[in-house]
Order: C-alpha cells, then structure tokens, then sequence
C-alpha cells in the first residue's frame, strides 16, 4: 500500500482522509481468509486490530462472538457502528483509538481489559507510520489460554500495481517477528495463500495473501 505523495504523513490524518475520500473505503464483507479458518470455531471474545469499515467485526457479531474492533480512523469507526446497529448487532463494538499507544499501555482503551479467544489483524499494513511488529507483539499478549491470533497480509505487490519493490510480510517473517515460544504456542497455519482480486482495469488477477494462525496452549 502507498500514500498519495500529497496525503498528509501524520498517521491519524492520512486514515482520515482516505475515508473521508469516499462514501465508503472498502465492500463491508468479511475477509475471505479470515471466514475461511475461523468459520467453524466457537464464539467467544475477540478482537479485531486496524479493523476499519468493520467487515470482519460484523461477521465475527453476527457468529456469536463479542466482537471489538479497533481504528484510527474516527470516520471509519462511526461507520462500522452504524452498520452494526442498522443490523442489531449488539456484539459488535468499534473503538477509534491508537493501536501504537495500546500495545505499550493497553489500560489505554477503556474495556479492554479481558484476554481475547481470537485476534486478528487482516491485511494491517499502512504507507504511513505504523509499528507493525510492536504491536502484533502486544496483541498476541492479549490472546487467552486456548486462543488464536490470526495475521492476514498482502504477500505480495498486485499485477497493477507499479511498486514491486516494496518488501512484504512471509508467513516465516511473521512467526519470528512475533518470537513465540513453543512451549506457549502452537502453529496452526503459515502458509501464502491465492485468492483473485479485480484491478482497476476491471480484469481479475491473482493475489497472494500471507495467513498465519497461532494457538497458544
């Protein structure tokens, strides 16, 4: 992902444009990876990092889990929790908070104080200032006993796109950022997975997508 050479390099600003830009950012659909693995565990607490528009909030709310997500974007926060109350999922809650200031202090955001059975971080990569690494650190601190922390990322730059050079996450590359002890952890999935995707040629071309699911014992 890339900034606009003219978008404002200050984190909370940069989300606020790009969803102030337009009605509406992303389809409001769950991300297909994270469906596809958590589709058939039980429900319980989670949480979802960077969580936007809140597709995979409202998924999560409408499967049984009391489902919290986190934003910068105060925009894209207020539009998550209009679509969860058009819906009557009261399950489903959006927090416009700094996720860089919750993973060094998470008392930082009221009501989070309970570990979480699942948190996911779907495709929790920016162009501006984000402290990716720290912050899945913390998150997986979050995880109970018997729970899942889910890290679904672009493998890979899309056909269109011109900037191939830019280095993106590996399912390898996420498991030692995350420096998990075996005796604490189990891994589930580590794998690059292929979806399709349409460009903005209207054509579908394939993308790659990093899926790692982690359990901790």
């Amino acid at each position: 992902m890339h900034a606009d050479p003219e978008a404002s390099t200050d984190p909370v600003v940069f989300w606020e444009q790009r969803y102030g830009s337009s009605h509406r950012v992303w389809s409001g659909a769950v991300n297909r990876a994270l469906a596809d693995v958590a589709e058939h565990w039980a429900p319980g607490r989670a949480l979802d990092l960077g969580s936007g528009e809140g597709g995979d909030v409202l998924w999560l709310a409408g499967r049984g889990w009391d489902a919290t997500g986190i934003d910068l974007s105060a925009t894209a926060v207020a539009r998550a929790n209009a679509v969860a109350a058009e819906r009557g999922l009261a399950r489903a809650r959006c927090i416009a908070a700094d996720l860089a200031a919750w993973s060094e202090d998470p008392a930082a955001i009221e009501g989070d104080a309970e570990p979480y059975d699942l948190v996911a971080a779907s495709f929790f990569q920016s162009p501006v200032e984000l402290p990716r690494e720290r912050i899945l650190r913390a998150a997986a601190h979050r995880v109970a006993p018997g729970g899942r922390l889910v890290l679904i990322a672009h493998a890979a730059a899309p056909q269109w796109s011109s900037h191939h050079g830019e280095e993106f996450p590996t399912p390898e590359s996420e498991l030692r950022a995350l420096a998990l002890a075996d005796a604490d952890w189990r891994v589930e999935i580590a794998e690059v997975r292929e979806r399709a995707g349409r460009g903005p040629d209207g054509e579908v071309h394939p993308l790659s997508d990093s899926v790692v699911v982690v359990r901790r014992r």
